[in-house]
């Protein structure tokens, strides 16, 4: 029983469009509170052509609920659920930074490779944020069995401090939180997912090992080798295409890594590391084995060089579409505020 309760308003005023995926759209926003307080967040919302179908709504509202309690420096915070004039939307964590899609973009644009330990430090922040997650047990302190099933670019943040986030639980698979069709449906990017993923087969832990695995190669080596031109191709390379030797593909991967990555990306469940700590311990040991290794201060610093300290567009150049932002923009201020 609550000792007391508290009734607050938080009002929220819309300043600009972070992104758009394929079911929700992300704005900046401030929060205002008592007293003048202002807080910059993150709004999260589902795009109208899904807000009338029942199960995204479900799913919306699960994912809130399933992530309030994640509570952990490299997975995106949760503030608050809120609905008004029946639309839910979600208060996150602004991170003031860019995504992997973003940053392995930037990185192309001024033809900057990314060391080999910085691309080992930010997928060691992964496996810790996906460790959390996997361990995490409900208030009955029964595992909550979740699995976030989209470990992709997109979902990945590094904010220009250095700090590395994991977010869009909007797909995960928890007991009791998310409506799911595992088994039935493919969920999660083609070019990212396991095996299982592709395979309609039920996934566990295991499986954001083998999505994690895949952001690990594609920083190393600047393309994904699982992606084809289609949703199609993309899950045939995951089920079939050989996992190559990436020590031919890059002479930068030695023998330890490319051990590494392949215990990651074999289709054999039972070889392939167990937990995400397994392949925490094996990331950090790599580059912390021999002594001093990177840290957020140093990822924040080249992060800070590659972009001159610059937020990336948020929106294309594309001046339709700018204006349709602007008025989708006007229309959620109008709701909300």
């Amino acid at each position: 029983m609550a000792l007391f309760s508290i009734q607050s308003d938080f009002r929220y005023e819309i300043t600009r469009k972070i992104f758009e995926g394929g079911m929700g759209i992300v704005y900046e926003a401030d929060q205002h509170g008592a007293h003048e307080f202002v807080k910059r967040v993150a709004i999260k919302i589902i795009r109208p052509s899904f807000a009338s179908q029942k199960m995204f709504i479900e799913n919306f509202v699960g994912e809130a609920k399933l992530v309030a309690d994640l509570i952990h420096t490299n997975i995106v915070q949760t503030y608050h659920l809120g609905e008004t004039n029946g639309v839910a939307f979600i208060a996150m964590e602004l991170i003031r930074g860019v995504n992997l899609e973003q940053f392995t973009q930037q990185l192309a644009e001024k033809k900057r490779p990314l060391p080999r330990e910085l691309a080992v430090f930010i997928t060691s922040r992964i496996a810790r944020g996906l460790s959390y997650a996997h361990a995490k047990k409900d208030k009955d302190n029964k595992p909550m069995g979740i699995v976030h099933r989209d470990v992709s670019f997109k979902n990945i943040m590094i904010a220009f401090e250095g700090d590395v986030k994991l977010t869009d639980f909007g797909i995960a698979k928890a007991k009791g939180f998310l409506t799911d069709q595992e088994g039935e449906v493919v969920a999660g990017k083609p070019d990212y997912m396991s095996p299982e993923q592709a395979d309609f087969q039920v996934t566990d832990k295991r499986s954001d090992i083998f999505s994690t695995g895949v952001v690990l190669a594609h920083l190393l080596l600047g393309r994904n080798i699982f992606k084809g031109a289609t949703a199609e191709e993309s899950r045939s390379r995951i089920l079939n295409q050989p996992v190559p030797d990436f020590r031919s593909l890059d002479p930068r991967i030695d023998d330890k890594l490319n051990d590494l990555l392949h215990h990651c990306l074999t289709r054999d469940l039972a070889r392939r590391y167990a937990t995400a700590d397994q392949l925490m311990y094996e990331l950090e040991y790599y580059i912390y084995g021999a002594g001093y290794g990177p840290t957020n201060e140093t990822l924040g610093k080249f992060i800070r060089e590659l972009f001159g300290q610059e937020t990336p567009k948020a929106l294309p150049d594309d001046p339709q579409f700018k204006t349709l932002v602007m008025e989708e923009t006007a229309r959620f201020k109008a709701q909300h505020i």
